[in-house]
């Protein structure tokens, strides 16, 4: 029998140094609520995990890009809506000044009041914008038409959603608004004209009038379908985020249950390991029995 060398009081520490090893990573999986809280934890795990949460967030961005997207359409929308009703508000004017009824005088009111009218439908062209980007319009003074917008709608380079380019919802840019404005309306509408002829033109001004609405009216759809191509992106899109996530929790999260039971196991070993170191330790008083 040796006593210089306790080898069983050894590899009993031995053993119960790499039971509290065990023990004390339950304890950070089960206090962070992560199965890989480090690398050595699970290499491949953490590399698959991490690539996961990396693109989960970046869909979550593009779900938030789509509904900025969602809202800068709405917002064109209306705009173009209230365009749409001064135009209404013309044409009904336009059929107005066109009957017999209506004197040279009265004529001439109606023109300043579709002069009035077509200056706010210019005011809202510049000034519908948003993050200061023209949604109507080149820019806020600029009257040409509008560069087309690109929304990043994914992780990858080529997830865009664009609006169509060109768009110019001016009396500049609408078919026959730039007669009304400047051309008729100074000449057959001036002071001195005939009433037959001031309605004569309002009578011709109505054929301007229908084509603008029917220009404007195509815009406002294509920023409709921009819109409703941005909403089905956005639901596909949170669906992406939702199962990638799932796919994500799969790997990187802990199971309380399998983790608790584990723990329990490893604190009930690291016990008897230290019974078991007591026990060598205990083994090496026999020697005094031999010396008695």
């Amino acid at each position: 029998m040796r006593i210089n060398t306790n080898i069983s009081s050894l590899q009993a520490q031995e053993a119960n140094a790499n039971t509290n090893k065990t023990l004390s990573s339950s304890l950070e999986k089960l206090s962070t609520g992560y199965k890989i809280n480090k690398a050595s934890d699970d290499a491949s795990g953490l590399a698959i995990a991490d690539k996961l949460r990396t693109q989960a967030n970046g869909l979550n961005q593009a779900v938030a890009n789509g509904n900025s997207a969602v809202t800068l359409t709405q917002i064109a929308d209306k705009a173009m809506a209230e365009q749409s009703n001064i135009l209404d508000v013309i044409k009904q004017k336009l059929i107005q000044a066109g009957t017999a009824t209506t004197s040279a005088e009265g004529i001439q009111a109606i023109s300043k009041d579709i002069t009035k009218l077509l200056d706010q439908l210019n005011n809202i062209a510049a000034q519908t914008t948003y993050n200061g980007t023209s949604l109507l319009q080149a820019s806020a003074a600029g009257k040409g038409g509008a560069s087309a917008l690109t929304f990043q709608m994914g992780t990858t380079a080529s997830d865009t959603i664009k609006t169509k380019a060109g768009v110019q919802a001016n009396t500049s840019g609408m078919a026959g608004l730039a007669t009304v404005k400047s051309g008729t309306l100074a000449t057959a509408w001036s002071a001195g004209g005939s009433a037959a002829n001031m309605q004569s033109a309002a009578r011709t001004m109505l054929k301007n009038v229908d084509s603008a609405l029917t220009q404007l009216n195509g815009w406002r759809a294509d920023f409709g379908s921009t819109q409703n191509q941005l909403e089905s992106s956005i639901r596909n899109l949170m669906t992406q985020v939702t199962n990638t996530k799932a796919a994500e929790s799969v790997i990187r999260d802990v199971d309380y249950a399998q983790e608790s039971a584990n723990f329990n196991k490893q604190n009930i070993i690291a016990q008897a390991g230290t019974y078991a170191i007591s026990q060598a330790n205990a083994t090496s008083q026999n020697v005094l029995r031999l010396l008695q």
